[in-house]
C-alpha cells in the first residue's frame, strides 16, 4: 500500500463490487461501501487498527464498510472465527455483554491465512445499532474494551453518537458517514436497473433519489417494490411516489393555502381528508416543513411555525393522535398568515 492509501481503497472497492448470481437477488448485494471511509481504515494497517465508532444516518454504508474491511483482513476461511456481529437493538442488555461479548473477547487467536497474506492478531466484535444499548450495558462494555484490548477490537455502529456514553466514544476512533450524494445513488440505481433488465424512466430514478434522502437502502427497497408491482411494465415516477408514501405536492400546497387563508372548518376538512387517505402524519409534517421554508413569510413567522412543528413531532413520537396534532399545527399557522399581521 502506498502512502496515500490507494491500495486500501482499491481493495475495499473490489470487495464492494458485486456480481449478479440470481434472477432476483436481495437488495443487500447492491449496497455501497463508503470508499473514502474504507481507505481511511487501511491507513491504520492490519496490526494497529483501533476501536472504531461509525455514526451517521441509516443506509449510508456503515455496516457494509466494516464487514468488507473484516473480510479483507481475515479472508473467507477465518472470517467466521474472528468476527462476532451483534445487533445491539435486539441483544442490548448487560447480560449479553457479560456472556457473549466477554466470552468471545477472551478467546485467543492464532493461525495464518491460506493465501499467505498477513493476518491481524486480534478479533473484531461488531455492535450494530449500539445507540439502543442500555446504559448499564454500555458501562459494562467499557471495562471489557480496556481489558481485552490486546486480542479484540470493537466496532460500534449507531445513528446518534449522542446516545453513546462519553467513556466509550473516547476509546474509539470516530468516523462520520454522511448521506450519500445524489449522483452516487443515481449511478447505483441505474446499474441495478440494467442488471435486472427493468423498464424505467429517468424521472422515476430521480424520484427514488429524492424520496430516499441519502438512504440508498431505502431507495433500493422502493425500487424492488416498484419492480414487483409493475412486472413487465415501466416503472414511473407516480409508482415510486405511491410506494414511498409521499403526499402529492398539490395536497400539501392546498393544505398550506387553507391554513393561510381559509376558515377553521376548511382546515378541519383538509386534515381529515389527508388522514383518511392513509398518509403518515410524520410525512405530512416533513413535507409541510419544506413548503413553509419556501413560503414568502418573515423569518420570525417561519420560526414560530417551525417551533410548533417541533412540538408536534415530539408529540407524534410519543404516540399522540395524528388528527389532533395536525389540526393543532394548522391552527398555529393561521396567526402567522400575512393578512393577520
Amino acid at each position: 500500500m502506498d502512502k496515500t492509501g490507494n491500495s486500501g481503497k482499491h481493495e475495499v472497492a473490489k470487495e464492494a463490487r458485486t456480481t449478479l448470481k440470481e434472477p432476483r437477488p436481495h437488495w443487500s448485494q447492491f449496497r455501497v461501501v463508503d470508499l473514502d471511509q474504507g481507505s481511511r481504515l487501511y491507513v491504520f494497517g492490519t496490526r494497529t487498527l483501533p476501536n472504531l465508532l461509525f455514526y451517521g444516518p441509516p443506509g449510508t454504508g456503515k455496516t457494509s464498510t466494516i464487514l468488507a474491511a473484516a473480510r479483507e483482513l481475515y479472508g473467507p476461511e477465518l472470517y467466521k472465527q474472528r468476527v462476532l456481529e451483534l445487533n445491539a437493538s435486539d441483544e442490548r442488555g448487560i447480560q449479553v455483554i457479560r456472556e457473549k461479548v466477554k466470552n468471545f473477547a477472551q478467546l485467543t487467536v492464532a493461525g495464518t491465512r491460506s493465501d499467505g497474506k498477513p493476518c491481524p492478531p486480534f478479533k473484531i466484535i461488531i455492535l450494530d445499532e449500539a445507540d439502543s444499548m442500555t446504559a448499564p450495558a454500555q458501562a459494562a462494555l467499557r471495562r471489557t474494551m480496556e481489558k481485552e484490548s490486546r486480542s479484540t477490537r470493537f466496532c460500534l455502529i449507531c445513528n446518534y453518537i449522542s446516545r453513546i456514553i462519553e467513556p466509550l466514544t473516547s476509546r474509539c476512533s470516530k468516523f462520520r458517514f454522511n448521506p450519500l450524494a445524489d449522483q452516487v445513488q443515481e449511478k447505483r440505481l441505474l446499474e441495478i436497473c440494467e442488471k435486472e433488465k427493468l423498464k424505467y424512466t429517468i424521472e422515476s430514478i430521480l424520484a427514488l433519489v429524492r424520496v430516499s434522502e441519502g438512504d440508498l437502502r431505502k431507495a433500493i427497497t422502493f425500487l424492488q417494490s416498484a419492480a414487483r408491482l409493475n412486472v413487465n411494465n415501466e416503472i414511473t415516477e407516480l409508482a415510486v411516489i405511491e410506494i414511498a408514501g409521499v403526499v402529492p405536492t398539490k395536497m400539501i400546497n392546498d393544505l398550506l393555502q387553507v391554513c393561510l387563508k381559509g376558515s377553521f372548518e376548511k382546515q378541519e376538512f383538509a386534515v381529515m381528508s389527508m388522514v383518511n387517505e392513509g398518509y403518515a402524519a410524520t410525512q405530512i409534517l416533513s413535507q409541510l416543513h419544506d413548503c413553509i421554508i419556501e413560503q414568502d413569510l418573515s423569518d420570525e413567522h417561519k420560526s414560530v411555525i417551525t417551533e410548533k412543528m417541533a412540538v408536534v413531532d415530539k408529540c407524534l413520537s410519543d404516540g399522540a393522535d395524528e388528527y389532533l396534532q395536525l389540526l393543532s399545527l394548522c391552527s398555529a399557522i393561521v396567526p402567522q398568515a400575512p393578512q393577520n399581521n
